[in-house]
């Protein structure tokens, strides 16, 4: 029950932020009744008669989660018919693939913690990590299957662009491959294309114009990309209260990060920076010299040129919302770019 109400609380602040003014509380409204049925149900959806089964792959959807992406899902319903049934199994579906993507992520990052919790391979080991990832996958599908159209052809492209960034980031960028540029793309693939069904399908299963389908994606896919750089950002911050893990735990787990991969393009050029890219990728260390590498690279404009990197993606994609009519709905879709990227100030 904590996961659930940590989970509605952050979701009354995103509204809250999106929808400022009066003439848009209505629609703010309808988004948040329409999230509490999701939240009601998405347990109920991942529940298995097999007790084993059942208790590992409610643990994460326990823990909490903003819910960004059942979010803008009901948000881009609001250019059709708004918060019909299907719409709520389709917001339920991307946050089971994303949560089943996040236990397949921890394994192969080693993570200690996800969402203030030890993650599950910590808990019940790799194995069973990887299986509940899959059952959630599976759950996944069978909700989309049940939807008109062919959503279940979309949730499988959708599946496959995730694991091949997983495996592109894993297996790293090939010799003649600039190592940002490689980045950016597994970001979209891993990230960007998750938040992309998530506004895509909210459209599509509410009868909204075919015509706003494809910027709905490409805006998807790139506040996806900015949305990671500015986790990045936020991996650096010393204040463990507001972002949930210790300072610097990507960089210690040895997981690139934007920051880092900067400044590997400066250290043969800077005496400097080398010593610290050197510090850096020795870690972890410990004590003071953890937390004085990382408030180093924090400080250092590498960092500055990710946050700018980050609010270059989210103006890109706030203008692929050109096509959609003026109203409510964009402009709570511009201040949800700009809330995303705003995390880490």
């Amino acid at each position: 029950m904590a996961g659930r109400t940590a989970s509605l609380h952050a979701q009354l602040r995103l509204t809250e932020r999106l929808f400022a003014s009066r003439e848009d509380r209505a629609m703010a409204d309808r988004i948040q009744a329409g999230l509490e049925r999701v939240e009601a149900g998405i347990l109920e959806q991942v529940a298995f008669h097999d007790e084993i089964a059942d208790v590992r792959s409610r643990y994460l959807l326990a823990a909490g989660g903003k819910r960004v992406r059942p979010l803008l899902t009901l948000l881009t319903a609001q250019l059709g018919d708004g918060v019909t049934d299907e719409v709520v199994t389709a917001a339920q579906a991307v946050e089971i693939l994303h949560v089943g993507s996040l236990y397949h992520d921890d394994v192969m990052d080693e993570a200690a913690e996800r969402r203030g919790v030890p993650s599950a391979q910590q808990v019940w080991g790799n194995s069973v990590a990887i299986l509940t990832g899959d059952l959630l996958f599976a759950r996944a599908s069978k909700l989309i299957a049940g939807l008109h159209g062919d959503g279940i052809l979309a949730q499988a492209e959708v599946f496959e662009r995730l694991v091949l960034g997983q495996l592109h980031e894993t297996v790293g960028p090939a010799p003649d491959e600039d190592p940002v540029d490689h980045y950016l793309r597994v970001l979209e693939d891993k990230t960007g294309v998750l938040i992309a069904a998530a506004a895509e399908w909210g459209a599509a299963y509410a009868n909204a114009p075919v015509e706003y389908h494809s910027p709905l994606s490409v805006f998807g896919r790139r506040i996806g990309v900015a949305f990671q750089l500015i986790d990045d950002v936020i991996d650096l911050s010393p204040d463990e209260a507001e972002t949930g893990k210790q300072a610097g735990t990507d960089l210690k787990a040895g997981v690139p990060t934007l920051p880092l991969l900067l400044l590997r393009r400066r250290a043969d050029r800077d005496p400097a920076d080398r010593a610290l890219l050197e510090r850096l990728e020795a870690l972890p260390v410990d004590g003071a010299d953890v937390d004085g590498a990382v408030a180093e690279l924090r400080a250092h404009r590498v960092t500055a040129d990710t946050r700018a990197e980050a609010m270059r993606w989210a103006d890109s994609a706030k203008a692929a919302l050109d096509p959609l009519p003026s109203g409510t709905v964009r402009r709570a879709l511009v201040r949800f770019a700009d809330v995303l990227v705003d995390r880490s100030r």
